[in-house]
């Protein structure tokens, strides 16, 4: 094996180990995404791009000489199959043929594992962020709920007070109803009591016009009965 494709079999090898690792069970994505946060990832982010696409390109070149090597053994395998006249040629033929399938493998394999272990990546990455998401809208549920709930139980102490309210408006109207009729009645009395206490001032007026009528006649009266004596004595001392 040369060492190009000693280099590629050995990254071969690297691909595997890493899916298998990836896909070990008792590792959480939210542990690969701290992983992935390191400053050390930051720095090989700037040219990691880059790298995919060359070590792709590379592979991709790789393999398409492994598919030339394997159909030109195979067409140079047949033809000394067929004329079958010298063994150790046809031998010889048929082992490049099997390293060229090696090869054709190894880069093949390659090739897919690394389309395999960058979408791997991408997907705990992905994976890692729908579990906080997943974490922070649940957190955001839970707080949602309790407001509901607060507010639900807000709302019937509302509906109790309302009920409250609405009693004691009823109690009220009932009182308004009766302080109106109250206030009716006192309206009549105080009508009534008017009227009287007006007639009352007209007997008292009427009266005070007798009395003072009455008054003066007595005057006048006495005025007459004092006349009266005075001419009695006066005929009494002339008859004397």
């Amino acid at each position: 094996m040369t060492i190009q494709w000693a280099a590629v079999a050995s990254f071969l090898y690297a691909e595997i180990g890493l899916i298998l690792i990836f896909c070990l069970p008792f590792i959480p994505p939210q542990r690969w995404q701290k992983i992935f946060s390191f400053s050390v990832w930051g720095k090989i982010a700037s040219f990691w791009n880059k790298a995919f696409l060359t070590i792709i390109i590379l592979l991709i070149i790789l393999f398409l000489d492994a598919v030339r090597e394997v159909r030109k053994y195979s067409s140079t395998n047949v033809v000394e199959k067929n004329s079958a006249i010298r063994p150790s040629a046809f031998e010889h033929t048929q082992m490049k043929l099997f390293r060229s399938q090696r090869n054709l493998y190894i880069s093949g394999f390659s090739l897919f594992f690394w389309l395999v272990l960058r979408r791997l990546v991408t997907l705990i990455t992905q994976l890692a962020k729908e579990i906080a998401n997943k974490g922070v809208l649940k957190i955001q549920a839970e707080n949602t709920n309790k407001a509901a709930k607060k507010f639900m139980e807000e709302n019937e102490k509302l509906k109790l007070v309302l009920k409250n309210d609405n009693a004691e408006e009823h109690i009220l109207e009932a009182e308004n109803k009766k302080l109106i009729e109250s206030k009716e009645n006192l309206k009549t009395e105080l009508k009534k009591a008017s009227d009287a206490l007006f007639k009352a001032q007209n007997d008292v007026m009427t009266m005070k016009i007798q009395s003072e009528r009455l008054s003066k006649e007595y005057d006048r009266l006495l005025k007459e009965h004092s006349e009266l004596q005075n001419r009695l004595e006066k005929e009494k001392k002339k008859g004397l």
